[in-house]
């Protein structure tokens, strides 16, 4: 089987990993897979880089498909929020239309139900017109179902993202702290994300406040790992509340260090105010780390018992403040949760993948 994989490629982002280890493991599979980036391939000012993007999302990607589509039984776009995220399978489908070949579109944004429910025709036409329409999250093909009102044919199947086994697996907690340099003896929580306002950092922040000066947990440090707009006004949020000393901005990290991040803490928490299913807190699972997350829209399907973590109403530092204190003082069975992390391995997610395409090649319509 041959398939076009239409993605980012970048350093960092959930869509990006998505695309490159999905690549991989179907690679694995025997599928020969070839590759369209639609995102730069180096870095560049930011208004070069959006004319790069929307080049190769919009001409790049016709020339590509009216030239080379022939060649493979799949097209597979990964496309995402807001437009310019969305170009691409806009584009596809039109190409579909004409050319006639097969088409999956595998959709991620935490923001779906705002985003669909402003360009509901948008999205009719591109799954009126795609062979299967995958989602990361359930939540997601109910916000499809309830605002679109269409009959989805068994179009819209659910199939999350993964992690790599070999690169987030359990190392000793003393080991993971002396490389990177931490203490021994506090307890650590860490949180990896954009520094945007939708990952909730200035909650999370709002909450360390709480834990050391209103609960007297001087014990306790708070790494946020990752760059972003936000940068200088949540370090000047830091200083003011006077938390220089138990939360840090360590900046962004290389992916294949995020690993010894996560087995060196003690509770990974995720603030954010929207997610569409949020590999990262997998990722700290599956290093045998408990979560606190919002109920944010992916989190909820993730944390389905408090055996792997705590849920928190977002927004609410009071609320994530309490569910980590408590987070802190339980008991976890660390070998549950890893094994629990298992099932969102990339070579499952990719074995699920090889099915779709074998049902669409096939002209087989039942969902998977």
């Amino acid at each position: 089987m041959k398939v076009l994989m239409v993605g980012p490629i970048e350093k960092a982002g959930g869509v990006s990993t998505h695309t490159k280890e999905l690549v991989n493991e179907l690679k694995k599979l025997g599928v020969f897979v070839d590759v369209y980036n639609i995102s730069p391939n180096k870095e560049y000012l930011s208004t070069l880089s959006d004319i790069i993007k929307l080049y190769k999302r919009i001409i790049g990607l016709s020339v590509k498909l009216i030239k080379d589509s022939k060649k493979f039984d799949i097209i597979h776009i990964q496309s995402s929020g807001p437009l310019g995220g969305l170009l691409p399978a806009i584009v596809g489908v039109f190409w579909k239309k004409i050319l006639g070949f097969k088409l999956v579109v595998t959709f991620h944004y935490s923001k779906t139900e705002e985003f669909v429910k402003k360009h509901k025709y948008l999205f009719k036409c591109i799954l009126n017109q795609c062979d299967r329409y995958i989602v990361v999250s359930n939540k997601q093909k109910e916000i499809f179902k309830s605002e679109l009102k269409i009959s989805m044919h068994n179009k819209i199947v659910v199939i999350p993202n993964g992690y790599n086994p070999q690169k987030f697996q359990k190392i000793p907690k003393e080991e993971a702290r002396k490389k990177l340099g931490l203490s021994f003896h506090d307890k650590i929580l860490i949180n990896v994300a954009l520094l945007f306002e939708k990952k909730g950092q200035k909650y999370l922040i709002e909450a360390m406040d709480i834990i050391v000066h209103k609960k007297g947990r001087a014990d306790i440090k708070c790494f946020i790992i990752g760059n972003g707009r936000l940068k200088e006004k949540l370090e000047q949020q830091i200083s003011m509340l006077g938390l220089e000393n138990y939360v840090k901005l360590v900046g962004a990290k290389p992916h294949n260090e995020i690993p010894l991040w996560m087995n060196a803490s003690d509770l990974f928490v995720l603030p954010s105010l929207s997610e569409s299913f949020g590999i990262v807190q997998i990722e700290a699972m599956a290093c045998g780390v408990p979560v606190v997350a919002t109920i944010n829209g992916g989190s909820e399907e993730i944390i389905t018992s408090e055996d792997y973590g705590l849920l928190v109403e977002p927004a609410n530092p009071e609320d994530l403040a309490e569910k980590i204190l408590i987070a802190l003082n339980k008991e976890w069975d660390k070998e549950k949760i890893r094994k629990y992390a298992e099932q969102f391995t990339w070579e499952r997610i990719a074995e699920r993948i090889h099915e779709i395409y074998c049902r669409v090649v096939s002209g087989d319509h039942n969902a998977c």
